[in-house]
């Protein structure tokens, strides 16, 4: 529902905004081929004079592939402002990414965009084809659907990659230089199986040489949808595409936007939406762990996963986040936590610990000294971690939360009923800022560079500074 956007900003006295550095089945294999590029927008001189690296890279969601959402090294905030805001050609929903003092934005018109992360100034647009009508599709809730999932970059050899969707119905890798939005290459992407009811939601992760799409099914859950993860070389549009195929008769989306967590050895953390069993267990609502090659390793599910299936209860509306000590965190919409063992998720009914936290969790988590952040239907809570323990820290105010980030004492998420940006305590949870964003899309998160924030305003890209 369109909200019309508030204007009021509130200081924020001493933040220190400090967040931890980036971190840096069996598979089946097809061909897939380069497709030609359509028209970039002609470069700026300052798209055509790339700006050197002043500010510290977001290049993927929440930071790093741990997905932690924390940035150790940006500098104290006496007080924030707005400093600028854009607008785009589509609603945002994805993370804004930031690469070498640039913030790329992706839209649902199938635009990606490059700003001046300083400045909002324009550096490039690039609109890579026509998005698919929602009409066109056998259900689902977002109209256009274009590029949905969060992208990532490859921030050392300055390449954007992004999946769009494209009348009539397929989808795209596109690599983008990040100097001046020129396309180096594209490829189909697609999973083997019919497009036009399996959504690219869940953000991209660039490891092991190789880009990893994952998808799901649209809202609605209409067709004959799995969850899938589809990988392919990084360095070019030729070489074999792997996939990885949820094995569920039906369903079990991937669809968290959070995407697949990688750990130090290049696997996959993955957690499913519900499959269509509700009798037996059937690998819906289940986090896996994948091969670099995407072959499965290990899994846990909740004893009730099969009636997690009948009530439409995904574990998989949030994606895992690595913890330290070899640790996995997740919860989904039934709002119940689990700590796993990432070397052993533990089959069915075996994490280290669970805990009952709220009445459900949507987006993805962030991280920081000792605590998870998570963005409940009724506001965020923290969550002490221990060796085989859970417990809560403190509980936000109560609005339905955006995934949350990290930034030196405090938690920023956004208000998504509200339409705020809003800052937490991370040692109370009390509201130390407030200001308006617009109408952001469901599950916005921001993201943090130099002592800025960037978020979503739904059709529009709003950055908060201190200088």
């Amino acid at each position: 529902m369109h909200r019309p956007p508030r204007a009021a900003l509130f200081g924020v006295p001493a933040l220190a905004l400090a967040l931890a550095a980036c971190g840096g089945g069996s598979g089946s294999r097809s061909a897939s081929s380069a497709a030609a590029p359509p028209d970039t927008t002609p470069s700026s001189p300052e798209a055509r004079s790339q700006p050197a690296a002043a500010t510290p890279a977001w290049p993927t969601y929440h930071r790093d592939l741990a997905r932690t959402g924390n940035d150790s090294k940006a500098p104290r905030v006496a007080r924030l402002r707005r400093a600028w805001r854009v607008s785009v050609d589509g609603d945002v929903y994805a993370e804004p990414l930031i690469a070498r003092g640039r913030v790329i934005v992706a839209t649902e018109n199938d635009s990606l965009y490059a700003f001046s992360a300083g400045s909002g100034h324009q550096a490039w647009h690039v609109h890579l084809g026509s998005p698919v009508n929602g009409s066109s599709l056998p259900c689902g809730n977002i109209d256009p659907s274009g590029i949905t999932s969060t992208p990532a970059i490859d921030t050392k050899r300055g390449v954007v990659y992004t999946v769009a969707f494209l009348a009539p119905g397929r989808h795209e890798l596109a690599a983008i230089d990040l100097a001046t939005g020129r396309i180096r290459w594209r490829r189909g992407i697609d999973p083997p199986a019919d497009p036009l009811v399996h959504q690219q939601r869940a953000a991209l992760a660039l490891a092991n040489g190789r880009v990893y799409v994952p998808y799901g099914g649209l809202f609605g859950d209409c067709g004959n949808y799995h969850g899938w993860v589809v990988s392919v070389p990084a360095s070019g549009p030729s070489g074999g595409q792997v996939n990885f195929e949820v094995p569920t008769h039906r369903e079990g989306a991937i669809w968290a936007p959070s995407g697949p967590a990688v750990d130090g050895r290049g696997r996959l953390f993955v957690s499913t939406g519900n499959g269509d069993s509700t009798s037996r267990f059937d690998f819906g609502n289940t986090v896996f762990r994948l091969s670099p090659s995407l072959r499965r390793q290990s899994y846990f599910a909740p004893p009730n996963a099969a009636d997690l299936n009948g009530s439409d209860t995904d574990l998989g509306s949030v994606g895992p986040t690595l913890l330290p000590g070899g640790r996995a965190f997740a919860i989904g919409k039934e709002g119940v936590a689990y700590l796993l063992n990432a070397a052993n998720l533990g089959g069915i009914g075996h994490p280290l610990a669970s805990r009952q936290l709220c009445s459900g969790a949507f987006g993805g988590l962030a991280y920081s000294g000792g605590k998870v952040y998570v963005p409940c239907v009724d506001g965020v809570v923290a969550v002490r971690v221990g060796s085989r323990r859970l417990s809560v820290a403190w509980r936000g105010p109560g609005f339905k939360a955006g995934p949350p980030i990290v930034a030196g004492g405090i938690v920023w998420t956004v208000d998504l009923d509200g339409g705020e940006l809003v800052g937490l305590s991370t040692g109370s949870g009390r509201v130390a800022f407030r200001a308006g964003i617009g109408s952001p899309p469901q599950f916005s998160t921001p993201s943090e560079s130099g002592g800025r924030i960037y978020v979503s305003g739904g059709s529009s890209l709003v950055a908060f500074t201190s200088s």
